[in-house]
């Protein structure tokens, strides 16, 4: 199947499935929402996946619809850019459990003729990855050019290069890790009970009626600090005051900071759901690699033979460099081809998100380095 000449094809399929899933459901049908870019080579050498992080989606370099913004990684991926629709056939889709368009809680039950809502199954990350897995047979794509991934996306990422080894070749891993730790869990259930003890949440059964908006918002403004330096911070506001002259003495947002996080979660739950929130968060808290295979991570890339490229920044304490030591470390006790380098940047784990020259000739220089 070849791709469209269009920059940023946006497309749906629903598949027959099942997918069998790690908590023993099978899931039936199974929808995808995939955006594609480029076309596919005759010899179907040159397919790219690219994975999304928890709050991302398949528009990873073309305008969102709801939105309006530009793709979550044009910085990454465009003509003359380190993956160029040009040169390769480019695939994103939106994970299973989220709410653009995959199967999730806010997609409709056919069973019922209603939404999912909480009576979707719990899934994993091995669960995206087998999905996306399906979607790529749809698409005829047997094997990828390479896998790449910041954050969650770099979760499944190694979950692809352990779960279908035979079909990666290189894998590029940025700002992630091969588990949560117990700290990052616990930002994870802040987050969802804040969701869950909003009144209007009715036990995510609100489609039609008050989605819990308060309860989402703050557990973006929670997650989202996690995201953010405190040198970084600091720069970008201090102590400022928020357009005023003096404090308030009240409870209304008087420092920038304040102000610029409840943005942050007002924005957030215009474009997101609330159910999607739990399901996906619970899935990364489950992540654990070398859980999956006996207790060492090595023993996940033993059967892999692909190039692997891991990125670190100085300032991500949600999944510092230590986290993509202990990968390469079990990478190289696999025996796998790999690269690391840690980055300078003062924007913490975000910085994968944003303006990173040094990040993009990296990864331009792995991804030319297999031709």
């Amino acid at each position: 199947m070849t791709g469209d000449d269009r920059f940023g094809c946006n497309r749906h399929v629903t598949l027959p499935g099942p997918l069998r899933l790690d908590g023993g459901v099978l899931l039936s049908p199974v929808e995808f929402a995939y955006e594609t870019y480029g076309n596919l080579a005759a010899d179907g050498g040159n397919a790219i996946l690219v994975c999304h992080a928890l709050t991302g989606d398949q528009h990873v370099a073309s305008t969102h619809p709801r939105t309006g913004k530009p793709g979550w990684w044009t910085r990454m991926i465009g003509p003359g850019k380190p993956i160029d629709p040009a040169r390769d056939f480019v695939i994103c889709a939106n994970v299973l459990g989220s709410c653009m368009g995959s199967s999730g809680p806010a997609s409709v039950n056919p069973a019922t003729g209603r939404p999912w809502g909480m009576a979707f199954p719990v899934i994993t990350i091995r669960d995206m990855v087998r999905a996306q897995a399906m979607l790529l047979d749809h698409l005829g794509v047997g094997r990828l050019k390479a896998i790449v991934g910041g954050s969650m996306g770099g979760m499944q990422a190694l979950s692809w290069t352990a779960t279908f080894p035979e079909r990666i070749d290189a894998a590029v891993i940025i700002a992630s890790t091969a588990r949560h730790t117990a700290q990052n869990i616990a930002f994870h259930e802040v987050g969802r009970q804040a969701i869950m003890a909003d009144p209007n949440w009715q036990s995510g059964d609100y489609y039609g009626g008050e989605p819990p908006a308060a309860g989402l918002a703050v557990a973006r403004m929670a997650a989202h600090i996690t995201y953010l330096s405190e040198a970084g911070l600091t720069e970008k506001f201090g102590r400022r005051l928020q357009a005023r002259e003096a404090k308030s003495f009240g409870f209304d947002a008087d420092f920038q900071v304040e102000s610029y996080l409840r943005h942050q979660g007002l924005s957030f739950v215009d474009r997101f759901d609330a159910n999607s929130y739990l399901y996906i968060t619970r899935a990364m808290d489950y992540f654990d690699l070398a859980e999956e295979h006996g207790g060492l991570l090595a023993n996940a890339f033993r059967a892999s033979r692909a190039r692997f490229c891991l990125v670190s920044f100085d300032t991500d304490w949600l999944y510092p460099t230590s986290e993509s030591r202990s990968i390469v470390q079990a990478l190289n006790a696999a025996g796998a081809p790999v690269s690391f380098v840690e980055l300078s940047s003062p924007y913490g784990h975000d910085a994968f998100l944003l303006d990173a020259p040094e990040m993009n000739r990296v990864v331009d220089g792995f991804l030319r380095g297999g031709r």
